[in-house]
């Protein structure tokens, strides 16, 4: 006898539209805050490899050549990739909140680890796993970012948690001035010390991300709606306990549960049903990771070998440096919900390629200091910061829910793969050269790819803004009446 299938439960429900209507609470800045934490520590991580970068040139025990700092940084860049791409796949099919503590403990061991290393083969491979547990956090955490936020502000609230990278960035900057100044740590303790730092300052993550829960939306298509809705209620408990009218809703949706998404399917949606979606958020994703890892993971090789910076006080040019990455994204992200995705995008990666063409040429001509460079560079990446976080914007709300998770990795990956992974090594090499006019060559190529980026993104991009998801892209998972 053979036994008929069970049949696969459809699931009418008013839950992306209840999330959808909610006004800003103090439910929406607790997931602004746990989850803009992961950034803060990539930016800590990225800014003390590169703040610290002198010192393991200056360190005993490792000796690092120009060139050796920049494959540590790749590595690490590697390690990000393949992360993302391996718990982006497993987010997908077992959720965002699981995959957060997996992959935070992968950091913290990963960087406590970078400490106790001797050479670059042990410091690069720890490296490696550093940036594995940081890239698996991408996907859950943009995944989770774009189902828990009303689509009224979920431009602001992506650019802000991205942007909050800085944040790490700064904190970094004023560590680094501490602990590379040799009159308070030998240099062979200082930059051990400092990522020690980065992996303590992690712990507080763990409790924090206690408070935050699955994705409803997550949940519905996997055949929990139950939970999905005891969900959304706790929220709008909360939400009214504060003080807040809710409006009713009447808007449902129909989805067939189901358990996983063939990688054959995620493939036929990515390249034959959105194929302009495709190519603009890989250009996208890969003109920032290059414009970004090449300049910020050498900067501060570029002051010590240009400029004649001590390593100890590289880190008081990173505040300024960062500062203007912080606010780009927070004063600008209102503009990408009202204004427009594909104006502003276009925009700020406009204005980022031509500001470092500029940097670059003055550079080469010998017209910039090291405060005049830093200036330069802040003014640049204040456009450049709200161009990147809105390159992940982009990916994240322009593809189906059950693919969101596995398509931001793929698109990090493949960015990251082909604009940053290589970036630090080479811009190490032709710094290293002691050439300005090779450094520039650098500069003129990552000025031209965002300006490229810039026009892909006015001709082809899309106006998501204040959209629910499901109307940006179809559940895979939809069923008709």
């Amino acid at each position: 006898m053979t036994r008929e299938p069970h049949p696969v439960p459809v699931v009418e429900t008013d839950v992306p539209a209840r999330l959808d209507r909610l006004p800003w609470a103090g439910f929406h800045w607790l997931v602004v805050v746990a989850l803009g934490i992961t950034w803060i520590l990539d930016g800590l991580e990225v800014t003390l490899a590169g703040s610290v970068a002198p010192a393991l040139r200056e360190s005993p025990t490792l000796r690092f050549t120009a060139s050796d700092v920049g494959l540590a940084n790749s590595a690490y860049l590697a390690g990000a990739v393949l992360g993302a791409l391996f718990f982006g796949w497993l987010t997908d099919r077992m959720g965002r909140k699981r995959l957060f503590t997996v992959t935070l403990l992968i950091y913290l061991t990963a960087t406590a680890a970078t400490a106790l290393t001797w050479d670059l083969p042990s410091f690069a491979a720890m490296r490696f796993l550093t940036g594995a547990g940081i890239g698996g956090e991408y996907s859950a955490i943009n995944s989770a970012i774009q189902e828990l936020i009303p689509a009224r502000r979920r431009g602001w609230t992506d650019l802000v948690v991205n942007g909050s990278y800085w944040v790490g960035a700064a904190v970094a900057g004023g560590l680094a001035v501490i602990v590379l100044d040799p009159a308070v740590l030998n240099v062979d303790l200082g930059w051990r010390f400092a990522f020690l730092f980065g992996a303590t300052t992690g712990l507080a993550i763990i409790f924090l991300r206690r408070h935050l829960p699955e994705s409803p939306r997550w949940l519905i298509t996997h055949g929990r709606a139950e939970e999905a809705e005891a969900i959304v209620t706790r929220i709008e408990r909360r939400v009214a306990e504060e003080g807040h009218a809710l409006d009713p809703v009447d808007q449902k949706v129909r989805l067939r549960a189901r358990r996983s998404t063939p990688l054959s399917e995620v493939f036929t949606t990515l390249l034959h049903t959105y194929p302009h979606r495709t190519a603009l958020g890989l250009l996208l994703m890969a003109s920032q990771a290059f414009l970004y890892n090449a300049i910020f993971f050498t900067y501060a090789l570029m002051l010590s070998d240009f400029y004649g910076v001590p390593s100890a006080d590289v880190g008081w040019y990173v505040l300024p440096f960062a500062a203007g990455n912080v606010l780009g994204p927070l004063l600008l992200g209102r503009l990408f919900d009202t204004v427009g995705r594909r104006q502003m995008i276009a925009l700020t990666y406009g204005l980022s390629g031509l500001l470092l063409a500029a940097t670059g040429l003055l550079f080469t001509a010998g017209l910039l200091d090291a405060t005049t460079q830093t200036l330069c560079w802040s003014l640049t990446f204040f456009f450049a910061s709200a161009a990147a976080s809105s390159a992940y914007l982009t990916v994240a709300e322009s593809f189906p829910l059950e693919i969101r998770a596995l398509a931001i990795a793929l698109f990090y990956a493949m960015g990251t793969g082909i604009g940053g992974v290589l970036a630090p090594w080479l811009f190490g090499v032709l710094i290293e050269s002691g050439s300005r006019e090779q450094v520039l060559t650098g500069y003129l190529f990552a000025a031209v790819l965002m300006i490229v980026a810039a026009a892909a993104a006015w001709k082809f991009g899309l106006s998501n803004e204040r959209k629910p998801l499901e109307h940006v892209a179809r559940p895979l998972s939809w069923h008709e009446d």
